[in-house]
């Protein structure tokens, strides 16, 4: 039996066309669902009882479960547990546009990256993408507020999730569903040079992020293993081909580690790394955690960081810190969980 969350409206067309019912139903079922947010079949009424029967039969509606919640200023991060026992999170933060939503894509994560938490937990398996769905669904009810805007950087990584992580986005993309806007949902990823490739041929206009983190590639391979199979300059050429064939802005995000990769010479070898390019830098103040060693660079290293970016005409942003009294470190809340603390 499967998850109905994890159907998109063609799949949900498809399924009432195999059963000899009209594709007009899977509209009427995805408002049951996301417009007036039902939690059974049989309150779908405006669709036929058998139908409705048939739905049980074949699906369930069964949600993951929220297991705690730490709340900060500006800043909601939920602790789930899924069906098998494992746990994920996902980060609600309240800017002045709006609220965004950070998701997870997997339990755990095999990427590696030295200065991340949920990597720490290796990769279990990857989310169902009515589990990415559900994500948004409990938050959305808990909160009492409306989600405008994803951004898949939770635990996990996107692309090597790639399947689910599109249906994902065409079931809360949907008009009819949850419609979130194609422009107010971003994708992040390490740095999977195939599957950039496979996303600029979308026909969709979702933000893609890339975790650099790195200026060369000598740094980046320590901090960042995937480096090794795609290194900067097969990474730049593929980011450049996307640019071509979606035209819209790249996010290269960049870490701030103290004593690290915020050297002065740094930012310059950043600044002709991307110059050029449509796209611009968000520098990120470190979530620091007891597991892992680096510490979090000043804020005058940061701004001066910023300063020699912008003057090599970069355009470069400052991640707003969240989650100060919260497990803010992506995976820190599940691995704390978990460990008792």
């Amino acid at each position: 039996m499967e998850n109905i969350y994890g159907y998109t409206m063609d799949m949900l067309e498809d399924y009432f066309t195999s059963i000899g019912e009209k594709k007009f139903k899977a509209s009427q079922v995805y408002d049951w669902l996301y417009k007036k947010r039902v939690n059974s079949f049989d309150e779908m009424t405006n669709i036929g009882k058998d139908i409705r029967e048939k739905l049980k039969q074949d699906f369930t509606m069964d949600k993951i479960k929220i297991l705690t919640k730490q709340k900060g200023i500006d800043v909601s991060k939920y602790l789930f547990g899924l069906f098998d026992n494992n746990k994920i999170e996902a980060v609600l933060m309240y800017h002045d546009y709006g609220t965004s939503l950070c998701v997870s894509s997997q339990v755990g994560c095999n990427m590696s990256c030295a200065f991340c938490e949920s990597g720490r937990l290796k990769k279990v398996r990857n989310l169902e993408a009515y589990e990415i769905v559900e994500q948004v669904l409990l938050i959305e009810e808990a909160e009492g507020v409306r989600i405008s805007h994803i951004v898949m950087m939770g635990i996990g990584e996107p692309f090597d999730n790639y399947d689910n992580v599109i249906r994902f986005i065409n079931i809360v993309n949907n008009d009819k569903g949850i419609a979130i806007g194609s422009r107010h949902i971003t994708v992040s990823t390490c740095g999977i040079v195939p599957k950039i490739k496979e996303f600029s041929k979308l026909d969709k206009q979702v933000n893609l992020a890339i975790s650099l983190h790195a200026s060369n590639d000598e740094l980046r391979r320590k901090l960042m293993p995937i480096d090794k199979a795609y290194p900067l300059e097969l990474l730049m050429d593929t980011i450049k081909e996307y640019l071509r064939n979606d035209g819209r802005r790249v996010t290269f995000e960049y870490i701030m580690l103290k004593d690290v990769n915020d050297k002065e010479e740094n930012a310059k070898e950043l600044a002709k790394l991307i110059k050029g390019m449509n796209a611009y830098v968000n520098l990120i103040p470190y979530n620091e955690t007891s597991h892992i060693e680096f510490k979090k660079s000043s804020k005058d290293t940061i701004l001066k960081f910023y300063d020699i970016l912008k003057k090599n005409g970069i355009n470069v942003t400052i991640r707003r810190e969240f989650g100060s009294t919260v497990s803010a470190a992506c995976g820190q809340l599940r691995s704390n969980y978990e460990e008792g603390l």
